[in-house]
């Protein structure tokens, strides 16, 4: 499962969704967010177009069974609009945690946390 998700980050690091979708089971299940992989997919692009050197590092991550639980730091330069936010050219880093249910290689549930206020307080700053 290690070997799964440095594999699943990668292919989010090189904004790959045709490789992302190959992680995904068609209708994954998202907690409080529309599920299948569609879905996951078009906020995958948002957040790519918006700020289009993202990338992801893992800070821990604890395989149990089928289930992952992962801390990651994510971390881009504002280039695209983004939650209706116009390019500010600022760098943002934030925190996100995640759990995981994979389920023949691909990621059947998914439920967790992106420090999202974070991020936009970041890109306000300074925006009246």
């Amino acid at each position: 499962m290690r070997e799964w998700h440095a594999e699943y980050l990668e292919a989010c690091n090189r904004h790959d969704l045709e490789a992302i979708r190959s992680f995904l089971d068609p209708e994954v299940r998202r907690a409080h967010l529309p599920g299948g992989d569609r879905a996951w997919l078009d906020d995958l692009d948002a957040l790519f177009r918006a700020f289009p050197d993202w990338r992801w590092r893992r800070v821990h991550l604890v395989v149990e069974d089928d289930r992952l639980a992962v801390h990651l730091r994510g971390s881009g330069t504002h280039r695209g609009p983004f939650r209706g936010i116009t390019a500010t050219g600022r760098h943002a880093n934030v925190a996100e945690f995640a759990m995981y249910r994979v389920a023949g290689g691909r990621i059947t549930e998914s439920s967790g946390l992106v420090d999202e206020l974070t991020l936009l307080a970041q890109l306000r700053r300074g925006v009246p």
